[in-house]
């Protein structure tokens, strides 16, 4: 179900942690070009929305696809929908918005997902996967998730209790229908406080169908340490 389908990579330059986190050296490949080789070896129809030139000609090396767009956007929901829009893409195109540093998503993970956006009534679709360790439960970098018995969301949290908690995967697919309608929604309390936007899909009354992948997803880049555990991961891959 590839057909009608576009990846776009939200990417900016600023990170508060790590100082130009896109363009650190993973042995050979930065980490927006190991994203981006990922997602391409899914669907051509891969492109990186950015406001960075930096970053643009630092994707150039592998592909052409990028799309500069306006440096005021604050989320990167905000950044793909103006890629979007001048891509022309119709309303009903389904738009994986994959996050620029989580270079290692599993392809058969992304595909699966793509499939199960098709056969489940949703107006979203993430991922979540098991838990693997106490140390998932209290870092404020991992959220959890809380899904209903038909696998539908329920409440996303950094820390907390709550019951049969899942690790969430930074993924998120909809149509561009419905992305438009996302990006013009205001704000809630509990989406600033936490600084988690889905928290807005949800209170707005937006379904969120949770597909679970039960292999190990290595975490995102936000910090030293993930770094160092990403070439880790590369050398005991061989990657």
């Amino acid at each position: 179900m590839i057909k009608n389908t576009f990846i776009l990579i939200p990417s900016r330059i600023g990170s508060t942690r790590l100082k130009n986190k896109p363009l650190i050296d993973l042995q050979g490949k930065s980490i927006i070009q190991r994203a981006v080789l990922n997602a391409l070896s899914i669907t051509e129809n891969t492109y990186v929305a950015t406001d960075s030139n930096l970053i643009k000609q630092n994707v150039f090396e592998i592909s052409k696809n990028v799309i500069m767009t306006s440096s005021e956007h604050i989320s990167g929901t905000d950044r793909i929908c103006e890629a979007a829009t001048k891509l022309d893409l119709d309303e009903d195109t389904l738009i994986l918005n994959l996050q620029g540093d989580e270079p290692f998503i599993p392809s058969d993970l992304v595909i699966k997902v793509i499939n199960e956006y098709h056969k489940n009534q949703c107006d979203v679709i993430t991922v979540s996967t098991l838990i693997k360790s106490d140390y998932e439960l209290t870092n404020q970098n991992c959220v959890l998730v809380e899904t209903d018995m038909n696998g539908y969301a329920t409440n996303f949290v950094r820390t907390g209790n709550i019951e049969d908690p899942k690790r969430h995967i930074g993924i998120y697919g909809y149509s561009f229908k419905t992305l438009n309608e996302l990006v013009k929604l205001k704000p809630t309390k509990s989406e600033l406080s936490l600084k988690l936007e889905q928290l807005r899909f949800l209170e707005n009354n937006y379904s969120i169908y949770v597909s679970e992948y039960d292999e190990q997803i290595p975490n995102g880049i936000d910090t030293q340490e993930d770094v160092e555990n990403a070439l880790n991961f590369l050398k005991n891959e061989n990657l």
